[in-house]
This record gives C-alpha cells, structure tokens and sequence, in this order.
C-alpha cells in the first residue's frame, strides 16, 4: 500500500512538516536579500 494517495488528507505532521518549510524558505529568501541589499537597490535605482 502506498502512503503518497493523492486522496488521503494530509496527516497532523505534513502539515507541520509544510508550514516549517514555508518558514524555512521565508527565512532564507529574507537572510539572501538581506546579503545582498547593494544589489537589490543597485538594480531599484538603475
């Protein structure tokens, strides 16, 4: 029996599991713009 059925609703822990990626991608997409704010606003002001 497979456990990916498209069917199934998601169980307790994959819903945590995609809320902790969601956090994990926010937190990196933020820590990479803060690094690079030079060029974030080099590009804004062309």
């Amino acid at each position: 029996m497979s456990t990916d059925d498209a069917t199934d609703s998601p169980s307790p822990l994959d819903e945590v599991m995609d809320d902790i990626r969601q956090e994990l991608v926010q937190r990196v997409a933020a820590a990479d713009r803060d690094s690079n704010r030079d060029i974030y606003d080099a590009l804004e002001n062309e």
